[in-house]
């Protein structure tokens, strides 16, 4: 990757605001890519506010080539929707990073990358989309990428940046202990409740049994995760500011489709893979499926 790659950033919601504008404090600001054009993306947080300069491109015809390194940052919902920016912005010389959920992320845009190297990648950092459509920032940016030699170049594009990039050997028990925080999560889509409802005992109760439900069908996936995780997520949970939402909870509020197979089904999916009975998931996915798409 030369010293001063082409970026081009696809998705500047809550999660890609936030990385295009640290990007942008270490002067190598993004192309930006999205649906819905903006002047310019605000990034706030309780030290400081950052502006990145736009505009926001809403016609893919507008790239004329391919990227060395393209951030996508659309949630998995969307991605068919992105076909033709994939495919102008990627060719097979070009590192794509998924910030986006799920263990399956590589599976699941592949298809539309035009050849390009898919990097997963671990969000740490909650960032909520704001009325005035600035993003707040309620946590230092962090990734977890798989330790390989592509990730190593994305890793190079955020040095010396406010994002902390960790390259891990295990990167499927980070992956999952990741999904397994998100899963839980849907508890709030149906509750339509932020983070303060775990304070309650019988919610906790009921996270707990579901968390452990899922840490058997992570293991069963080869993530090396003890039986302390689950303690660990509710206890986050508890910890977190009342008022912390979730995206998933988000988009049910807005009527928009949720993630709920990659967040949830995909914990029923594999359990059935391997034989691994999912009490719990069984009826949380259908009402999570029934919230996101109906009818009624």
């Amino acid at each position: 990757m030369a010293d001063r790659p082409g970026i081009a950033l696809l998705g500047p919601g809550a999660i890609g605001t936030t990385l295009a504008a640290v990007l942008h404090e270490a002067n190598r600001t993004p192309v930006l890519c999205g649906r819905s054009a903006h002047a310019q993306l605000i990034l706030r947080d309780d030290e400081r506010e950052t502006v990145v300069p736009g505009p926001v491109l809403t016609d893919s015809a507008s790239v004329h080539q391919p990227f060395d390194l393209v951030f996508v940052a659309v949630k998995t919902t969307q991605v068919a929707d992105c076909a033709d920016w994939l495919a102008a912005l990627c060719d097979e010389n070009t590192v794509v990073c998924a910030l986006q959920n799920g263990v399956e992320q590589k599976t699941l845009l592949e298809p539309w990358v035009n050849g390009a190297t898919v990097v997963p990648a671990v969000v740490w950092f909650p960032a909520q989309r704001e009325p005035d459509f600035s993003v707040w920032l309620r946590a230092k940016p962090r990734l977890t990428l798989p330790d390989s030699p592509q990730a190593k170049k994305v890793a190079a594009s955020l040095s010396a940046t406010r994002c902390v990039v960790d390259l891990s050997s295990d990167f499927i028990s980070i992956a999952w202990r990741k999904l397994l925080q998100n899963a839980v999560a849907g508890l709030m889509v149906l509750a339509n409740r932020r983070a303060g409802m775990f304070s309650r005992k019988d919610i906790t109760e009921l996270a707990l049994a579901y968390l452990r439900e899922c840490l058997k069908v992570a293991r069963a996936e080869g993530a090396i995760l003890n039986d302390s995780v689950p303690q660990e997520i509710v206890d986050g949970f508890h910890h977190a500011p009342a008022d912390l939402g979730t995206s998933i909870l988000a988009d049910r509020q807005a009527n928009r489709p949720l993630e709920w197979e990659i967040r949830n089904g995909v914990i029923m999916r594999y359990g059935r893979t391997h034989g691994i009975p999912t009490p719990i998931s069984d009826v949380l996915v259908p009402l999570l499926a029934a919230g996101s798409e109906g009818p009624g």
